[in-house]
């Protein structure tokens, strides 16, 4: 439900429509480690959404903010890739009954793509160095969780 409302605060390009959205996708997020927190808590599926919500909400994020000229190509092919990459993975498993949990890593994952793609989102100039280090980690967390989880299914086969 979050989704569309992100991207048209991000599509109207004024600071307090985007101070707005990054409020909106940072709330997103943290539903997303709610969910997980709750699920486990109490041994069940998830509780307020699902993780396809979760990577729609990024990637709708992460289209915008690239389709607008304010997040850099190269950090979003390899964001996108791999949540489609894992998404594909996961499905796959799941017709063979076989499950594939969220691991330490996606986790970690999850909340270092929030923090950076929340940074791009917020009107921060001369931040750059800071927005682009912060994008850095987690692009080589996200690259380093989906590797984990092609292992982790490839011992499970």
């Amino acid at each position: 439900m979050l989704t569309p409302v992100v991207v048209v605060l991000i599509a109207v390009q004024t600071n307090a429509t985007a101070y707005a959205a990054a409020a909106v996708f940072v709330a997103g997020g943290l539903t997303d480690l709610l969910d997980g927190y709750l699920a486990r808590r109490y041994g069940s599926a998830t509780l307020t959404g699902d993780p396809l919500s979760d990577k729609l909400l990024v990637a709708a994020t992460i289209i915008t903010l690239t389709a607008i000229g304010r997040f850099p190509v190269w950090a979003a092919v390899i964001i996108l890739v791999r949540e489609v990459a894992v998404t594909v993975l996961r499905v796959y498993l799941g017709r063979r009954d076989v499950s594939m949990p969220a691991s330490r890593i996606a986790k970690w994952k999850t909340a270092s793509q929030v923090t950076a793609i929340g940074l791009y989102i917020l009107p921060l100039s001369g931040a750059g160095g800071l927005k682009l280090a912060v994008l850095s980690i987690a692009v080589a967390i996200t690259v380093i969780s989906g590797v984990d989880y092609f292992v982790a299914a490839w011992k499970a086969r």
